[in-house]
Order: C-alpha cells, then sequence, then structure tokens
C-alpha cells in the first residue's frame, strides 16, 4: 500500500529534536522557525513535556468520556489562569478544524440560527463545516458547500455593518482569526473585532475567536484577539496546545449553557492529551514564555524591518510574515538547503515564521544573518 500522495514533502527525515532545533537521518541540524506548522511552543522534547507525558502513560494512557478525569479539571483551572478567562468553560477534542467545527455547531444551537459570516482569506480547517467557512474554493467538496456562509473582506468594518443591517436575525456567529495564518500572517485590526463584538452583541450573535494558530501565547498575549481588549463568545484552540501531542478544545463564555449529548468526541480530553496540555501551561507559566515571545518577536521583526528587500513585515510576537519580491523567490528554499533553516509560506510569496516560543534571541540572529547573506546573493549590487 502506498501513502496517498497530499502532501508536498521535502525529502528530509527528522530523527531528533531538542529546544528550536532539529537534526536529519545524517545528523545534520537545522533551525526551525516552522515548528511543524505552529504546534511546537515550548520546543521540542521539552524535558518536563517528555517527563509528565512519560509518568501518565505509565499510568494509564486512555479511557472514554463516560467516567471522571480529574485532569480535564486540572487543565481546565490551569487553563482559565494562564488565559485570564477564569469564567469560561472547556470542551476537549483533538485537532483545530474539530474545534472549529464545534464552535460554529454550539453558535447555531444557542441562538437557532443557520448564517456564519467569515472572511476572505480566512482558514478555519477541513472538516464540513470549517472549510464551508474557509475561503479557498479548491478544498471545498460539493458536499460541503452551503448558502449559510457569507465570505466579507477582511478588516472592512463598513461591509460587516451594512450585512448585519441587512441580515443581523439571520446571523448565528462571526469567526475570525486574531491573524490569518494560511492567508499570509494579517493582522485583524483591533477596531474591527471592538467592531465584530459591538454587532454580535446588538443582535444576538455569536463571537467565535479563531485561536488555533494565533493563540496560545504566540502573540505575547495569551489569545491575539485580546490586543483588542474585548472578550470573544467561544475561543477556538489546537496547535501550539499540546507541543505535537493531539489535543484541542473550545473555551466557552458562561452565558451559553451546556445540555447532555450536545458535543461529544471520544478521544477528546484523553489522560495523555490532558498530561501533554498541562506540561505545556505549566512550561510556558514556569519560562515566561509569553514575555519571551513577545520580545523575540519584536527583535526579529525590527531587524526584518531594517532588510529593504523585504516588504511589508507584519505580525505580532513569534507569528511573523513578510513579503518576497519576485527576484528573491528562492528564498525559502536556499534557507532550507543551504542554510538548514526552516521556514513556512503562505501562497504566492509570504514567509512564516513560527517558532517555539522559547527561541533565544542567539537563533533569531542566525536566520536573521543567513537572510542577508541569501539576499548578498541573489540580488545582485547595483
Amino acid at each position: 500500500m502506498k501513502l496517498f500522495d497530499v502532501y508536498p514533502i521535502n525529502d528530509i527525515t527528522i530523527t531528533k529534536a531538542k529546544g528550536s532545533y532539529v537534526w536529519d537521518a545524517a545528523g545534520e541540524q537545522y533551525l526551525d522557525l516552522y515548528g511543524g506548522h505552529a504546534v511546537i511552543s515550548i520546543g521540542h522534547t521539552h524535558p518536563h513535556y517528555v517527563q509528565r507525558v512519560t509518568d501518565q502513560l505509565n499510568k494509564v494512557g486512555f479511557y472514554s468520556n463516560s467516567i471522571r478525569i480529574p485532569l480535564q479539571e486540572e487543565l481546565a483551572a490551569k487553563l482559565g489562569k494562564v488565559s485570564g478567562k477564569e469564567d469560561y468553560q472547556l470542551f476537549l477534542c483533538n485537532s483545530g478544524a474539530e474545534a472549529n467545527e464545534n464552535a460554529l455547531k454550539l453558535a447555531s444551537f444557542f441562538n437557532g440560527r443557520k448564517k456564519i459570516i467569515a472572511f476572505t482569506k480566512g482558514f478555519h480547517g477541513r472538516t464540513s463545516l470549517a472549510v464551508a467557512a474557509t475561503d479557498n474554493p479548491s478544498i471545498v467538496a460539493p458536499v460541503n458547500q452551503t448558502n449559510n456562509v457569507i465570505f466579507l473582506p477582511f478588516n472592512d468594518e463598513e461591509a460587516l455593518q451594512a450585512c448585519f443591517r441587512a441580515q443581523g436575525s439571520e446571523i448565528s456567529s462571526v469567526i475570525i482569526e486574531g491573524i490569518q495564518g494560511v492567508g499570509g500572517i494579517n493582522v485583524a485590526s483591533v477596531p474591527f473585532l471592538q467592531q465584530i463584538r459591538h454587532l454580535c452583541d446588538e443582535h444576538g450573535a455569536v463571537f467565535i475567536a479563531d485561536s488555533v494558530q494565533c493563540g496560545y501565547g504566540r502573540t505575547g498575549k495569551f489569545f491575539s484577539h485580546d490586543f483588542a481588549g474585548v472578550n470573544a463568545d467561544i475561543y477556538t484552540m489546537a496547535k501550539g496546545m499540546g507541543n505535537g501531542f493531539p489535543v484541542a478544545g473550545i473555551i466557552i463564555a458562561p452565558h451559553i449553557q451546556a445540555k447532555h449529548s450536545m458535543l461529544g468526541t471520544t478521544f477528546g480530553g484523553n489522560h495523555l492529551a490532558c498530561a501533554a496540555a498541562l506540561a505545556v501551561l505549566e512550561v510556558i507559566e514556569q519560562e515566561n514564555l509569553l514575555n519571551n515571545a513577545a520580545e523575540v518577536g519584536n527583535y526579529i521583526m525590527q531587524q526584518l524591518k531594517g532588510i529593504s528587500e523585504l516588504k511589508n513585515v507584519r505580525g505580532r510576537g513569534l507569528m511573523i510574515g513578510f513579503d518576497v519580491p519576485e527576484e528573491l523567490k528562492d528564498l525559502k528554499k536556499n534557507l532550507l538547503w543551504k542554510h538548514k533553516i526552516f521556514t513556512g509560506e503562505a501562497k504566492p510569496n509570504v514567509i512564516r515564521l513560527l517558532p517555539s516560543l522559547a527561541l533565544r534571541k542567539k537563533d533569531a540572529n542566525e536566520f536573521i544573518e543567513a537572510v542577508k547573506e541569501e539576499i548578498a546573493a541573489l540580488v545582485p549590487t547595483h
């Protein structure tokens, strides 16, 4: 049997990982500024994380949600404390798509409505409703297509206002990434997020903050939406939540009530997933990683802004993007193959940085020097 060929693959096999570095089968070391797609939040194979997961595996790895799992309650308490959302409720699942799927469904249960507002270049996952709210027709199968999703221009306050004016009583929810990841590191403006809060309040709609990639401390605040100083009704999270262990969740404001069987999952919130997620929050707290993400991220952005050949450097904390002009189109490839540095991309010409929140300034400097060296090689001096 062959693998179903859906991933464009770099011919590299990683056999070892530590902190912000990985090693391939030949023993070659790479600096990882991609974090396996924003997943590695506290660094690869962090000793506290490895210990906590190993200890848990030696006790009990899995049982279903038909029994009490005190680790879930411990995780909810710790997540409330670190995120500053202690009066919210936690539902655990397994992936970002699943988190968004459950959030959209829960919003519809809550107000009995069907319409969803999503935004251009938004990405919310590949499951049925999450992909319908994703602005990429090539990954939306005919069976996923629905008239219930309204796509509006990102950061366009007038368009949002007009949509609510016309259809406010039908709108169930507004779903928005605080910073669009797959869409190319586009930051939701503070006034736009505040307007979403205001219009949802006015019309009885649910504000869903998709924090799957831009949340969990990556921006220097726990949720990137927090920069706007307003609370969403539901936050979705995954990626960095388990540092590589599949775990995701939604946190739900107190006015949205639960009832038995309205949501459910077999694997969500299992013993191992909770141990992994607790380890991540403990390390974030102990090592002050939100501050580190803000400081090192700001440093990288300032350095990149000083390189005139790069365009539109943007982001927050350690979620950074910049546009690469045509003459530098080989920059990402050369960083990987010549300098052994993993970075991400967004089509057509954006390089994305999504490293561990524990990235050191020393590692950042290694990247900046490599970028300067490559630009000098790719752009002949006039």
